[in-house]
C-alpha cells in the first residue's frame, strides 16, 4: 500500500447554500427543493470509507482555513471583501448559481485548507498521495466571483501556494468533473508552468466554455487544454482520453506534482450529467494516475474533490478512486457497477473518437522543462 493522506474536516459539510432548484429560486411555478449541492454525497462518501475499513487505513490530515495573503494570489481583495459581508449578513449570491449563507466565507476558507493541506503533505514527505474531502467545491470560482456552487478557487489558490512554499516550478492539473473547469484555466491562462486539462461534457457549464480553440495566451498558449466530450460518452471516451491526451500530455509537461479536480459527475447516475462511468472507471483512471506519477514525479499526486450529485453513487465512486490511490484491497461493493458498465454506448463511439483525436493533435504544442 501507499501511504495516502485524507484531508478533511466536518466544518466543511456545515456550508448552507440554501433551498433553490439549479436553474431557478423557488416561487411561481417552482417548488422548493434542496440545494443540488449539499453536504451529503461527501458525508456518504466519508461513511463508507469508515464502514469498509478503508478509512484507518489513510492518514488523516486536518488543514486550517486559508490565509488571506494566499487566496489574494488568485482572487481579487474586493471579491473577498464582498464574500466575507455577504457570509456576515447570513445570505448573498456570490455569482452564477453560487449561493451561501451565514459563515459560508468561513467555510469555504476552510475547504481551500484542505486542499493547501494535501498538497503541502505531499510535497513534504508526509505521504505519498492525498485526498481532500473539500466543500463547498471550487473549480468554477473566478478570480472576482463565484459560479456553479463554488466560492473560492481550492485548487489555484493551493497550487499557487506550494509553488512559492516548495521547490517545485511545473504543477499539472487535470479535470476529469463532467463540467468544464473555467476557473482553474483562467488562473492559469497566461502561465507556462501550469498545464491546465479539462475533460468535460460539451458546453453543459458554464454554457460556451471550454472548447478546443481555447489554449491559453501569451506564454500559456498550448499549456491550457480541454477535452469537450459530447453527451452520452462513457467508459470507452475516457479511457481514449486518458490513453491519447491526458498520458501523453503529462508524459511531454513533465510535472513535478499532478492535481486532480475530482469530480463524480460523470458517472451514469448524476441528476447534473450525462455521461455513462461507473464506480470501477474512476478506480481504473486513478490506477492510471498513480502509475504515471510514479514515473514522472515521484508518486506526487493529489486529489480534490469537486462536483458530483448523486448521494446514493458518489459514496461508491470516491471509495473505487481512493482505494486506487492508496492501493487498498479494501472494497465497496458497488450494486450497480456491472449494470452500468453493460449499457449501450459505453465502447468508444466514432464521434467521440473524432473529437479525442483533434484533442490530441493539440498536445505537441507543450513542451517540457528546458
Amino acid at each position: 500500500m501507499r501511504r495516502t493522506a485524507f484531508a478533511f474536516h466536518e466544518h466543511c459539510l456545515w456550508h448552507d447554500s440554501g433551498p433553490c432548484s439549479v436553474f431557478a429560486e423557488p416561487g411561481g411555478h417552482v417548488q422548493p427543493a434542496g440545494a443540488a449541492e449539499h453536504p451529503e454525497t461527501k458525508r456518504r462518501l466519508r461513511n463508507l470509507l469508515a464502514v469498509t475499513g478503508l478509512l484507518d487505513e489513510l492518514i488523516p490530515v486536518q488543514g486550517a482555513p486559508a490565509e488571506e495573503e494566499d487566496l489574494l494570489r488568485f482572487h481579487t481583495r474586493d471579491y473577498l471583501a464582498r464574500l466575507a459581508a455577504m457570509s456576515e449578513q447570513g445570505f448573498g449570491d456570490a455569482g452564477e448559481y453560487a449561493p451561501l449563507r451565514k459563515d459560508s466565507y468561513i467555510i469555504a476558507k476552510r475547504s481551500t485548507g484542505q486542499a493547501i493541506a494535501a498538497m503541502d503533505a505531499v510535497l513534504r514527505g508526509d505521504c505519498d498521495n492525498a485526498y481532500a474531502l473539500c466543500r463547498p467545491p471550487g473549480h468554477h470560482a473566478e478570480r472576482d466571483r463565484g459560479r456553479g456552487f463554488c466560492l473560492l478557487g481550492n485548487i489555484p489558490v493551493a497550487v499557487m501556494t506550494m509553488m512559492q512554499q516548495h521547490d517545485i516550478s511545473r504543477v499539472a492539473v487535470l479535470d476529469w468533473d463532467v463540467h468544464h473547469g473555467n476557473g482553474t484555466q483562467q488562473a492559469f491562462w497566461e502561465r507556462d508552468d501550469v498545464l491546465a486539462i479539462s475533460l468535460h461534457h460539451d458546453s453543459n457549464f458554464p454554457v460556451g466554455s471550454g472548447g478546443l480553440e481555447e489554449r491559453g495566451e501569451g506564454a500559456g498558449f498550448g499549456y491550457n487544454l480541454n477535452v469537450p466530450l459530447p453527451a452520452g460518452s462513457g467508459i470507452g471516451a475516457y479511457q481514449a482520453c486518458l490513453d491519447r491526451v491526458v498520458a501523453p500530455a503529462l508524459e511531454r509537461f513533465k510535472p513535478e506534482m499532478i492535481v486532480v479536480a475530482c469530480g463524480y459527475d460523470a458517472s451514469a447516475m448524476d441528476p447534473l450529467g450525462c455521461m455513462l462511468l461507473n464506480s470501477t472507471a474512476y478506480g481504473h483512471m486513478t490506477a492510471q494516475l498513480v502509475a504515471i506519477a510514479d514515473r514522472l514525479c515521484q508518486g506526487r499526486l493529489v486529489m480534490v474533490h469537486e462536483g458530483g450529485y448523486s448521494e446514493g453513487y458518489v459514496p461508491f465512486c470516491g471509495h473505487a478512486t481512493i482505494q486506487a490511490l492508496s492501493g487498498s484491497t479494501t472494497t465497496a461493493n458497488d450494486p450497480a457497477n456491472d449494470e452500468i458498465a453493460q449499457w449501450g454506448g459505453q465502447e468508444l463511439q466514432p464521434h467521440q473518437a473524432e473529437l479525442i483525436g483533434r484533442a490530441a493533435d493539440l498536445v505537441g504544442d507543450i513542451c517540457g522543462p528546458d
